[in-house]
C-alpha cells in the first residue's frame, strides 16, 4: 500500500472493483487484475469493514484504544464502532454496497450454521474469510446443466469438506471453474467477506439456486445435482454495515 493512500480498505477494495468490474469492460477480469483484488481482500480483517471479530457483547463495541473525549458524532469517533458477531443465531448478512456491477458484503456466521449448496450463473466471485473457520464443498458443472422447471445435471467435486481457516488467502469462483457451486458451513463463528461481480438478479439471468447433491459410485469424483427447494426453517437476516463510509462514484451507481 502506497504510504500516501490515506484510503480505508473498504474504499481501495470498492474502488478497484469499480475499475474491474465497471461498464464497459466486458469479458471476465483479467489474471493481472484477479491477483490485484486477491492482493486487497488477503489485506483486510474484520475491523476494516467494521466487524468485531473478537465478539464482545451487544450489538456495537468500541475500539480501547480511542480517545473518550472524541466527538461521538466526528468521523474519528465512527469508524471505531464494530458490529459484534457474538449473539448471532442466524446467518447474518452486512450489506457494504450494490451496484448493476458488484457487490460487497459479509455473511457472519454462527457456529454451525449452513448455507446450503447454491451456485453463482454467469458471476466471478471472490471471498476473504475475515475471522473463524469453515468447511466447504464445492462443484463445477461437467456439462451445461438441463433448463426447464428444475436445474440439474452432472457435476465434477472440486472440494469436500475442506477445512478453511483465517488467516488464509482470499477465493475466486469463475463462472465455470473454482468450485462456482457450494456448500459452507461454520466449524467456529466465522466472517467472510464476498464481492460478487455481476450481484444475482434473477431478471437478468443470474437466479440464485439451491441443491442436492448425489455421488455417482460409477464415476468417483463427480455428483447429480438436482434443484432443490431451501429448508423450511432456513433465514437470512441482515445487519446494519458500521464500517468506514464509502465514498461511491455516483455517476455510474445512482
Amino acid at each position: 500500500m502506497d504510504d500516501g493512500d490515506r484510503r480505508s480498505k473498504v474504499q481501495r477494495l470498492y474502488d478497484a472493483c469499480d475499475a474491474v468490474f465497471s461498464p464497459g469492460k466486458g469479458g471476465l477480469p483479467t489474471l493481472t487484475q484477479i491477483r490485484w483484488l486477491r492482493g486487497i481482500l488477503d489485506g483486510m480483517e474484520a475491523a476494516d469493514v467494521g466487524i468485531d471479530a473478537g465478539g464482545d457483547e451487544g450489538e456495537m463495541s468500541s475500539s480501547s484504544s480511542s480517545s473518550s473525549s472524541d466527538d461521538e458524532a466526528s468521523p474519528r469517533a465512527a469508524a471505531r464502532r464494530l458490529l459484534s458477531t457474538r449473539g448471532f443465531t442466524r446467518i447474518t448478512y452486512v450489506h457494504i454496497h450494490e451496484c448493476d456491477d458488484f457487490s460487497m458484503g459479509v455473511f457472519c456466521f454462527p457456529a454451525g450454521a449452513t448455507l446450503p449448496l447454491h451456485d453463482h450463473p454467469h458471476m466471478v466471485v471472490l471471498s476473504k474469510l475475515l475471522y473463524g473457520s469453515m468447511r466447504v464443498s464445492s462443484y463445477d458443472w461437467d456439462t451445461a446443466p438441463r433448463s426447464g422447471p428444475r436445474k440439474g445435471g452432472l457435476a465434477k467435486v472440486v472440494a469436500v469438506d475442506e477445512l478453511r481457516e483465517a488467516p488464509c488467502r482470499a477465493s475466486v469462483l469463475f463462472p465455470q471453474s473454482g468450485g462456482n457451486i457450494h456448500t459452507l458451513t461454520a466449524a467456529t463463528p466465522c466472517a467472510l467477506l464476498d464481492v460478487l461481480a455481476p450481484p444475482y438478479a434473477e431478471d437478468l439471468g443470474r437466479p440464485s439456486t439451491y441443491f442436492s447433491d448425489m455421488p455417482v459410485p460409477s464415476l468417483p469424483g463427480f455428483a447429480v445435482l438436482e434443484q432443490a427447494e431451501l429448508p423450511e426453517d432456513f433465514r437470512v437476516v441482515g445487519a446494519p454495515y458500521v464500517g468506514p463510509e464509502l465514498v461511491v462514484d455516483m455517476d455510474l451507481h445512482d
